[in-house]
């Protein structure tokens, strides 16, 4: 079998892959690890997990999957240049991938605020680098195929412990193919309050993502990451299958924030999970625009007692596009909290669905919980859905579900016409004003781009 198809990849960039891999095969797992230099424990993670995903099969109810040829997808591609194309220099980054860095900003941003960033083009980590100040501390923010190598101990105690290969078929195929992503350790009493940052890109036709993303934050420690995620778009599916696993030790504050703006030909189905121990927090902040059909549904477990989460999160679907999102919490300590808040646009026949889960075990007395779940529609044919699983198993637990669901209020978008904005700008800022709660809790300058995004969303919506 030639895997070396280098031919057969389409990009926007007309960038040369020197490997290819289209077939899953053990031969295709066997030749992901040796490239990615792994010790031999890792490599027989990956042959396990390709055995568990042989067993399983796709999914069949909620969002359809049919259209997804998992036999049809890019497992494993590297530029051409190979791991050449990787810097810790912004100024020795290859300039096509450095022109993409500045169109988003992110060597502005991180000259002025991040303690470090990282840029993923398909399998391959492009720069990595975090601020010295922050290295002096003993933090460590790494490339994951990186991190396999020189922390081998530290992320063999934690890999995939959080979501194992058994949990479903994607993260049985994340196990054997995953490539890329980011390690994050945060030593104890240290507090990282500039975010780390990562973008993740998929630029091949066909293609996919597998990045995996691990942080430990320590006891009494602090850590903050925002990832950006962005595809283009082919005449063929593509998949991301991300997984990320958080660890909250006790009395430590950790903010995962993700905007996800993929392409509408791309399934993404990714998996994100936090532990969190006594007296800490875990903040999920999501926003999801694009892709065809979005399988996402961020989870944490407050195994501690006095731990706390909020897990706040917006959507926009659109036309052909299924948003089928949002949150999971599983109290087991005493006296833990959480609070859920989902905000939801479907548009020009767009679906979009909340489906949480509020699971209070018998162990967490105290337990409290509030989700507020807000929807609108902007016609006729559009879906929204709040689908909540609420299991109470102590009668200490107290539980507030509040949905709402309704179209713009006509009032409101006529006080703004007369102010003399036009209709789709007048609808835009109505429809930043019902994001708001979920998009200030971003650092300022992501806050004005997702704004922006959601703004190019909103373009020919007026109804």
């Amino acid at each position: 079998m030639d895997t070396s198809l280098q031919q057969a990849i389409q990009t926007p960039d007309n960038i040369e892959y020197a490997i290819y891999l289209e077939w899953l095969t053990e031969e295709t797992v066997r030749k992901i690890s040796a490239d990615q230099k792994e010790p031999e424990w890792m490599l027989q993670h990956r042959l396990a997990c390709f055995k568990t995903f042989k067993n399983m099969e796709l999914p069949k109810r909620w969002p359809d999957l049919s259209d997804l040829n998992l036999d049809d997808i890019v497992y494993y591609a590297r530029p051409k240049k190979g791991y050449e194309w990787y810097a810790n220099d912004r100024n020795k980054v290859d300039p096509v991938i450095k022109e993409k860095f500045e169109r988003l900003g992110i060597p502005e941003a991180e000259r002025k605020y991040l303690a470090g960033a990282g840029g993923q083009m398909d399998a391959e980590i492009v720069y990595h680098k975090i601020k010295k100040k922050r290295a002096q501390k003993w933090v460590i923010f790494e490339d994951m195929a990186v991190a396999v190598r020189e922390h081998e101990e530290l992320v063999k105690k934690y890999f995939m412990k959080l979501v194992p290969a058994h949990d479903h078929i994607f993260a049985a195929l994340h196990g054997a193919v995953w490539s890329g992503g980011t390690f994050i350790y945060v030593p104890k009493w240290v507090k990282v309050t500039e975010p780390l940052q990562a973008y993740f890109r998929m630029n091949t036709y066909g293609g996919w993502q597998f990045e995996h993303t691990l942080i430990v934050i320590d006891d009494e420690a602090q850590g903050d990451y925002i990832e950006w995620c962005s595809a283009p778009k082919f005449n063929k599916n593509s998949l991301h299958a991300g997984l990320v696993e958080v660890f909250v030790g006790k009395g430590s504050h950790m903010r995962y924030s993700s905007v996800e703006n993929r392409s509408t030909n791309t399934y993404n189905l990714n998996t994100k999970r936090a532990l969190v121990e006594n007296d800490g927090y875990m903040e999920w902040v999501n926003g999801n625009l694009g892709s065809c059909t979005t399988m996402l549904y961020p989870c944490t477990i407050l195994k501690g007692h006095n731990s706390k989460t909020d897990l706040l999160g917006i959507a926009v679907a659109g036309h052909k596009q299924n948003q089928d999102t949002w949150s999971k919490v599983i109290h087991i300590g005493k006296n833990t909290s959480s609070t859920i808040v989902s905000k939801t646009i479907s548009k020009d026949g767009g679906i979009s669905t909340y489906r949480g889960i509020v699971d209070i075990k018998a162990t967490a007395e105290g337990a409290v919980n509030a989700t507020e779940c807000d929807a609108l529609l902007l016609d006729d044919q559009s879906i929204s859905t709040t689908i909540p699983h609420i299991n109470v198993e102590n009668e200490h637990g107290v539980v507030a579900h509040e949905a709402s669901a309704g179209k713009v209020d006509e009032t409101q978008l006529f006080y703004l016409m007369a102010r003399g904005l036009d209709e789709e700008k007048a609808m835009a800022m109505i429809v930043n004003g019902f994001f708001s709660p979920v998009v200030k809790k971003l650092p300022l300058e992501y806050a004005w781009e997702l704004n922006k995004l959601i703004e190019m969303e909103m373009e020919g919506s007026v109804w």
